[in-house]
């Protein structure tokens, strides 16, 4: 009776511990428990899964005339033909070979029933070359509490801002996306989306403009790293006909090396080494306050302003200019030009909003099916966002915790590599100094001898 109570009480301990480190440390149990399990699910029960979700296909005739012949036996379905199992930290990779007939939105359609075949939190399908899919199997949920994982040197322009669902990094690649739009609403962790796309853009050289119309509280405490900022909608009137120029000067240079030899190029990218401009990123934060008007002048400013982002956001990927405008809430009743602007930015990233019309004006139009799961969002996960492109995919990310104060430590010591702009000179934001601690000595009073 005691060996039994022994055995039971080690039992017991060992069921809570489980329970607690799936809980604090799932990366770890996965490693130690859930990927042994998962791959002997998976090799013994192959070939009967697929059968069940209708993923295989009846054999040629020569493969059936030679099973007949050699083992007399019934012929089966064939599934996709399986490659090595490729662990990883947050799951598994396999690559399938489809049979002759089969699509790879066919193994996509029964994802959820991979998941609950195997035991694993998610299945994704991605698309390798034709004939080949990858399923990602993810063995516990990765976005409860974000890990990046290890940088892989995206270039100057691709910066890793969060963590997909799939465990894999999302990239800000302006290169293939110039221009993007970012919605969400008070703390749904847009903020911080922005922090690690400053820092991260801040370790190259790379001109980081920011228009903040709250007065600048979201923008300032990166001064340091700015070429410039404007932190009022009359400051932005006159940083934008700027811009704007910068961007014809950069297409005259383009011009002018149009000379039909092997270095002929349509963008700056083309331009030899010595002679390219700095890339200008400009971060527009709260855009509706460039919308809002009171009075007719306001409204004059307003019309200039839109027309100039709207022809930043057509013509500044070849001149190295991109956008990222950010907002609460970003529709036509803004005003005129704005359906206009969201129709220039390609990228799409939706944070928790405060209704599904506000989802539906960020991802309607180019992914319909990723609104329900922008809606969806809880105000308990903040930095969750679903993000989508013109492409029509989409997929679930959250932003790692970055505090205000680390993000600006950053720019501040990274402030050596603000390229020189000189028509943005006049708009470079003052950085104060900080105050210098007087240090006061201590003395010790010693009783008089004597």
């Amino acid at each position: 009776m005691a060996d039994l109570l022994l055995w039971a009480g080690l039992c017991g301990a060992l069921v809570a511990l489980g329970a607690y480190a799936r809980t604090a440390h799932p990366a770890a149990f996965w490693l130690a428990v859930g990927l042994p399990f998962s791959v002997v699910r998976l090799l013994v029960t192959y070939g009967s899964v697929m059968d069940a979700c209708g993923l295989t296909v009846r054999p040629s005739r020569l493969r059936a005339l030679a099973v007949r012949v050699t083992t007399r036996r019934e012929v089966r379905p064939v599934p996709p033909r399986r490659g090595l199992l490729r662990p990883t930290s947050t799951g598994l990779r396999v690559r399938l070979r489809l049979a002759p007939g089969q699509d790879p939105a066919d193994v996509a359609a029964s994802c959820e029933r991979l998941r609950h075949a195997w035991g694993v939190h998610a299945v994704h399908v991605r698309d390798i070359k034709p004939g080949v899919v990858e399923l990602r199997l993810v063995g516990y949920d990765v976005l409860r509490k974000v890990r990046m994982p290890k940088p892989t040197g995206g270039g100057l322009l691709a910066v890793p801002v969060a963590l997909r669902e799939d465990g894999t990094a999302f990239v800000r690649d302006y290169r293939a996306i110039p221009h993007q739009l970012v919605l969400g609403a008070t703390l749904s962790g847009k903020s911080m989306f922005l922090r690690n796309l400053l820092v991260g853009l801040a370790a190259g050289p790379v001109a980081l403009v920011g228009i903040d119309c709250k007065r600048g509280v979201e923008l300032a405490p990166f001064a340091a790293r700015l070429s410039a900022l404007a932190t009022d909608p009359d400051q932005a009137a006159e940083l934008l006909p700027v811009l704007v120029k910068e961007m014809k000067d950069r297409y005259d240079l383009i011009k002018s090396h149009q000379d039909g030899t092997e270095q002929i190029t349509s963008d700056v990218w083309g331009l030899p080494d010595e002679i390219r401009p700095v890339p200008i990123v400009l971060v527009v934060d709260e855009v509706a306050e460039l919308f809002l008007v009171a009075t007719r002048k306001e409204e004059e400013r307003r019309d200039e302003m839109v027309t100039q982002l709207i022809r930043l956001a057509q013509l500044g990927r070849a001149a190295g200019i991109y956008l990222e405008v950010c907002g609460q809430r970003f529709g036509a009743e803004l005003g005129k030009g704005a359906t206009m602007l969201r129709a220039q930015l390609t990228g799409r990233v939706c944070h928790r909003v405060n209704d599904e019309a506000s989802a539906k004006m960020a991802l309607g139009d180019i992914a319909p099916e990723a609104v329900f799961a922008a809606s969806a969002i809880a105000p308990e996960l903040p930095g969750l966002a679903v993000v989508g492109d013109s492409s029509g995919g989409w997929s679930r990310i959250r932003t790692p915790s970055l505090s205000l104060a680390a993000a600006a430590a950053t720019c501040r010591d990274t402030a050596h590599l603000t390229p020189d702009v000189p028509a943005l000179e006049p708009f470079r934001p003052v950085v104060p100094t900080p105050p210098e601690t007087a240090s006061t000595a201590v003395i010790n009073a010693r009783p008089a001898t004597g």
